[in-house]
């Protein structure tokens, strides 16, 4: 298969075309972080245009388990053929890729008060999908914010909103308390709509994301 040159605009108008964005991007060189040493890492994530590609793909539609995973495996592996370079993936068997290590470096992704990850641009409805990991050092875009966004963030949405409190500020995520609200009569807007704290952090509106997709995240967490 050809190869097509790598650099960072080509590398994005492609990911675009399959409906992923770059969440981050970084040289562990520069930026030291677990595994790698060298190169350009590239950490992609679910775009706006991701939801209606991925209906249509034959892994939504085959009735399989985590169609999500499948077809990022295949996007991503041929995305990393074109342009030369390794793919990584936040799923799989142990030992696991590390993402939160790797997302947090790239100065694109901060810890939020809830403890969940919070983006500069999709908020709290990041969908990390995968990485490419280039040999070589290329121009990457700078992370455009200094500093996380929760640092000016006075509603603290994310705590405030969730109908069990099983976010707490500074605190671990209470998953217990989220599957057994899930499990309930209760749980019903969150299980249609995706969870409502997520939604609820300012930010998060920069992922337009259709609440299908929020609602597939939320019945993958409470039944994987």
């Amino acid at each position: 298969m050809q190869t097509d040159r790598a650099n960072y605009s080509h590398i994005e108008q492609a990911c675009q075309a399959k409906g992923l964005i770059i969440y981050g991007a970084l040289h562990p060189a520069q930026q030291p972080v677990e595994q790698l040493s060298t190169g350009t890492l590239i950490l992609l994530g679910t775009g706006q245009g991701f939801w209606p590609g991925f209906t249509a793909s034959p892994e939504y539609q085959d009735g399989q388990r985590h169609p999500i995973d499948r077809w990022s495996y295949r996007v991503i592996t041929a995305l990393a053929e074109r342009f030369d370079a390794t793919a990584y993936f936040p799923f799989g068997a142990p030992p696991y890729t590390p993402f939160v290590n790797w997302a947090l470096t790239s100065g694109r992704a901060f810890t939020s008060p809830s403890q969940m990850m919070v983006h500069d641009t999709v908020g709290l409805l990041t969908s990390y999908r995968g990485a490419l990991h280039l040999a070589s050092e290329i121009p990457i875009d700078a992370p455009p914010l200094g500093q996380s966004p929760c640092a000016h963030c006075t509603s603290k949405n994310c705590i405030n909103t969730c109908p069990v409190q099983a976010m707490v500020d500074n605190l671990p995520y209470q998953v217990a308390a989220c599957k057994d609200h899930l499990d309930s009569p209760e749980g019903h807007p969150c299980r249609s709509g995706g969870c409502m704290a997520r939604q609820a952090c300012p930010i998060s509106a920069g992922a337009v994301r259709d609440p299908a997709q929020s609602a597939h995240h939320m019945r993958y967490f409470q039944n994987p």
